[in-house]
């Protein structure tokens, strides 16, 4: 980054706040299709669970949009609602597309051990998950008082 404003890294309970917003947002996206699909009746027992159309549905969908949101937005609405936003850790400059899809695979070996990488967050210098570590990024937002704690090397 270029600009002279300040940043922060994001940390741990602010990153929580973004995926409860986010959470919500993609259960109001998609449990209404869900319905009219399976019927409230089936929902509510849970049967749509034995339907691999579900999983492609709520999961695979869910996906593509969270990675979409990455690339055009640099963040999904919940991290847009605080103010951050994910970089490249290098750089402070916008992912690549390689690094939005492994940033969201690598949530899977974030979510082993009771959610272990997740929780890293909390403890990391750089407030990053073990998914932030992998894909090389970082999640920061404009800080409001005094000096940013955020620094990128230097590319030319």
């Amino acid at each position: 980054m270029t600009d002279n404003t300040s940043y922060e890294y994001v940390g741990f309970w602010l990153r929580v706040t973004a995926v409860i917003v986010d959470s919500i947002i993609l259960m109001a996206i998609f449990t209404p299709l869900l319905v009219v699909h399976y019927g409230m009746e089936a929902i509510l027992s849970g049967a749509p669970q034995s339907d691999p159309m579900y999983h492609v549905t709520y999961n695979g969908l869910g996906a593509i949009l969270v990675i979409v949101m990455w690339k055009y937005f640099a963040a999904t609405p919940g991290k847009m609602l605080l103010g951050a936003k994910i970089v490249d850790a290098r750089t402070g400059g916008a992912m690549t597309t390689g690094q939005c899809i492994g940033r969201y695979l690598a949530y899977i070996p974030s979510m082993l051990g009771l959610f272990l990488g997740f929780l890293w967050i909390a403890f990391d210098a750089r407030k990053q998950g073990w998914h932030d570590k992998l894909a090389k990024t970082v999640v920061i937002r404009e800080k409001t008082f005094g000096p940013g704690n955020v620094r990128f090397e230097q590319t030319e």
